[in-house]
């Protein structure tokens, strides 16, 4: 038997920095929803620990498969249980890498959630590693719209968001997190007024008053983001567009699916080089599914 689930993609829909610790740790206040894309893992029992790797944007993590994030979640899951099986676990990676939708961190928790349930290893077990292995990797373990703060370990669920569209746009060019923190200059800011909308106009009233702090540092690590950004803009019906993490994926949001896949087809036309994906906001977390292995 295997189990597979869905790693959905993380989006920042604000992100303020506003501190830093004694160890160089920056603090944050965001508010993050998830979306129906992502990629996806599946696992079943197997001798020794492995991963395999297919999907459009396998190529871009070729290299030693033990600096994974994935398996590097598996290897201290087992660590952490003294669980003496092994798994097979294989990757479909349908996300750009390096592009500030959780990816990784998506994959390293789905990879968690996964073994617990294979191994029957307590969740919570899980929950404890989750934020040794990356910031993001707490709230992507719950994959809920959620207010984080801290380094990414204080997490708040929220309310669903209000139905709408949205378009995720990467103009194929990896953004490094550090080099985008050690590119901000400035002061801190302050936490982001919010309450949750219970419309689509709320939503992007509300945004209007908050910002992704990373953005300028970003544009200056990585200044095709400014393009993607400007051409989500000139699309009809978008309401608001910003920088999701720390790049280089941008999104833009509509008031209905239609809207989105009508911007989506016509960016995607217009840059065919570029990764773009209509989509809309998860209600609920994925969940896991079992499927017979195949021969």
């Amino acid at each position: 038997m295997r189990l597979a689930l869905d790693a959905p993609a993380k989006i920042n829909l604000f992100l303020h920095v506003v501190g830093r610790r004694d160890d160089g740790y920056h603090l944050i206040d965001s508010a993050i929803a998830f979306a129906e894309v992502g990629d996806g893992l599946s696992v079943a029992r197997d001798d020794g620990l492995s991963l395999a790797i297919s999907g459009p944007f396998a190529g871009t993590l070729a290299g030693d498969p033990n600096d994974n994030l994935v398996l590097r979640a598996a290897h201290a899951l087992r660590d952490a249980a003294t669980v003496a099986d092994g798994a097979m676990i294989t990757l479909d990676k349908r996300l750009p890498v390096a592009s500030g939708i959780g990816g990784g961190s998506a994959d390293a928790a789905a990879s968690l959630r996964l073994l617990a349930a294979l191994w029957n290893v307590p969740e919570e077990v899980a929950a404890r590693l989750a934020v040794g292995l990356g910031a993001d990797v707490p709230v992507c373990l719950r994959s809920l719209p959620a207010r984080v703060g801290g380094i990414g370990e204080t997490i708040e669920i929220l309310d669903p968001l209000p139905a709408c569209g949205v378009v995720l746009a990467n103009a194929g060019e990896g953004v490094s997190t550090p080099a985008v923190f050690a590119a901000r200059s400035g002061g801190f800011s302050k936490a982001a007024d919010w309450e949750p909308p219970s419309s689509y106009p709320e939503l992007i009233d509300r945004l209007g008053a908050t910002r992704n702090d990373l953005a300028d540092a970003a544009r200056a690590v990585s200044p095709v983001i400014g393009d993607v950004l400007a051409a989500l803009e000139e699309t009809p019906g978008c309401g608001v567009t910003r920088l999701s993490g720390s790049g280089g994926t941008c999104f833009g949001l509509y008031e209905t699916a239609g809207a989105a896949a009508s911007a989506a087809e016509a960016l995607a036309a217009e840059r065919p080089t570029w990764w773009v994906q209509a989509t809309r906001f998860l209600e609920t977390a994925p969940a896991i599914g079992k499927t017979v292995r195949s021969a």
